[in-house]
């Protein structure tokens, strides 16, 4: 997907060069497009069927203690956000993991029912979603990338039960259910995700306000 005249996932790879703690950069692309980004500071890797098999792939040539995921999806990434998270996660050696998260502004509703089926029964049948409660939003964080790991602690997670590893949203997940203690570093609204049409208009524009001011 290009974004601004360069594929989105560019931005991403851009700013992790930028950083200081990191040493090398590994993308689980789709299969067969392995070769897609042919940089020779890059390590492409076969991506899978989820984002677990995925991740569990480019950790095979992680060497490092720490490691960061990053979704390509986010291209407004800055170095800054990269080493916040690292330096939050270094400064307590009992948490085995730090993620970038955004406090969670809206009020949030909790059906009976999941989404995802919800909107299928509601598209076949029409039907109405009901309200089952409604969640304290001041602790509520909208969990983004980066998320950096211990290494090891990462893979262990990925080592647990297949079930919850394959619907796993972000790897936070598993390390949480695994034990780990997992921190939060403050992200600024900026490091969206591209998702739809709108969003990816939306990071246009701030790219070209973040370039008009020297960003």
């Amino acid at each position: 997907m290009p974004l601004a005249g360069r594929p989105l996932v560019e931005w991403s790879v851009a700013a992790f060069r930028r950083c200081p703690s990191v040493a090398a950069v590994v993308i689980a692309s789709p299969p067969g497009h392995e070769h897609d980004l042919s940089d020779d500071d890059l390590t492409l890797i076969e991506g899978g069927e989820t984002r677990a098999i995925s991740v569990s792939n480019a950790l095979r040539v992680v060497g490092t203690e720490l490691v960061a995921i990053h979704d390509a999806a986010r291209p407004l990434l800055t170095p800054e956000l990269v080493e916040g998270v690292v330096a939050t996660l270094l400064a307590d050696p009992e948490a085995a993991g730090a993620i970038a998260a955004t406090p969670v502004t809206d009020t949030i509703k909790r059906t009976s029912e999941g989404t995802r089926a919800a909107f299928s029964v509601r598209e076949k049948e029409n039907a109405v979603l009901v309200v089952d409660g409604t969640l304290d939003r001041d602790r509520l964080w909208a969990a983004q990338t980066p998320q950096v790991f211990r290494v090891e602690a990462l893979r262990d997670a990925l080592a647990g039960d297949p079930e919850r590893v394959e619907v796993a949203t972000d790897e936070a997940m598993l390390v949480e259910e695994a034990g780990g203690r997992v921190l939060i570093h403050p992200a600024p609204p900026e490091n969206l995700k591209v998702t739809t049409p709108l969003d990816l208009r939306l990071a246009e524009l701030l790219l070209g306000d973040a370039r008009a001011g020297g960003g």
